[in-house]
């Protein structure tokens, strides 16, 4: 097991979103450690989307945990390990189905009509940080046809694939840790990762419902 956490390092969270992160966030802040600012985060999609990485990397030097956009996305992971060799990589996982049906729910509560989520043109039009932005997300991340955005078989397919290539490239490092946080137990086990003192028992879970 790694030692105690020292403070220049980093801790990225890798799992995608609707995996817990909003509720690690708020676990590692009790912890101590100083949360990346996620609206400056999230505007930083046009350089993910063009493979401009360096604006992401500047703004990693800000504090010292990051999670979500555009952190819980494709690949960023690996830039992120070829700049930060040392840092602490968390994998947030979720059965398959429930993420979904998490990611489904959101998307039609916050973006679309009659529990139904949200068409193109909806996504356009949204207003999330400035206009259009979920439209810029969508596109950044998933694959999805556009006259079908929430097509079940290709979005399990690029959640399936992320956590294949997460596990595959860290599976011998010791600066990296899957949890559950439907696992109570997980909570310490991130703790020890941490090298910190549990503050509770279990994680926070904030936006259960969602």
């Amino acid at each position: 097991m790694l030692g105690m956490f020292r403070s220049k390092q980093k801790i990225f969270c890798i799992g995608r979103n609707k995996t817990g992160t909003t509720s690690l966030k708020r676990a590692l802040s009790d912890l101590g450690f100083r949360i990346g600012n996620q609206f400056r985060a999230e505007r930083l999609v046009q350089n993910y989307a063009r493979g401009d990485w360096a604006p992401i990397i500047k703004f990693c030097r800000t504090a010292d945990a990051f999670q979500d956009a555009p952190f819980s996305w494709p690949y960023t992971w690996l830039i992120l390990h070829e700049h930060f060799p040392d840092a602490r990589f968390i994998l947030t996982y979720r059965d398959p189905e429930d993420w979904f049906r998490s990611l489904i729910r959101f998307h039609a509560k916050k973006f679309g009509t009659d529990g139904n989520p949200p068409t193109r043109e909806q996504l356009q039009k949204a207003e999330y940080r400035y206009t259009g932005l979920m439209w810029e997300f969508n596109r950044a991340v998933f694959k999805t046809p556009e006259d079908d955005l929430y097509n079940k078989e290709e979005l399990l397919r690029g959640y399936e694939a992320h956590n294949y290539s997460v596990r595959h490239f860290f599976q011998d490092k010791p600066n990296f840790i899957e949890i559950d946080l439907s696992v109570s137990s997980d909570y310490r086990r991130l703790c020890e990762f941490l090298g910190k003192e549990p503050k509770y028992d279990d994680f926070p879970h904030l936006n259960a419902s969602k």
